[in-house]
């Protein structure tokens, strides 16, 4: 892509370019922090703002769907031990 250029926004106020978003060096326990805060739907907006600059949305993604899988994993086997129990009858 010799002659394409990449738009990049800026923040207001700040005179350097963002970064591009799968440029972005987060860490994993970062992620994995922010998609956390995010199930439980409590984030204060400085911190989201951070996570926006910050994390690499592909990695948000996977972050969120292993935790989606994980919470409804947790869910069937919870369902399981209820019924095997015998208090759901």
């Amino acid at each position: 892509m010799g002659g394409a250029r990449q738009s990049v926004m800026t923040n207001p106020g700040e005179h350097e370019p963002a970064q591009p978003a799968t440029r972005r060096k987060g860490s994993l326990l970062q992620t994995v922090q922010a998609v956390a805060w995010s199930f439980l739907g409590i984030r204060r907006r400085a911190d989201y703002a951070k996570d926006v600059a910050q994390l690499n949305p592909v990695h948000v993604v996977i972050a969120g769907i292993v935790g989606a899988a994980l919470f409804v994993g947790a869910l069937v086997l919870l369902v399981r031990w209820v019924i095997a129990s015998g208090v759901a009858t």
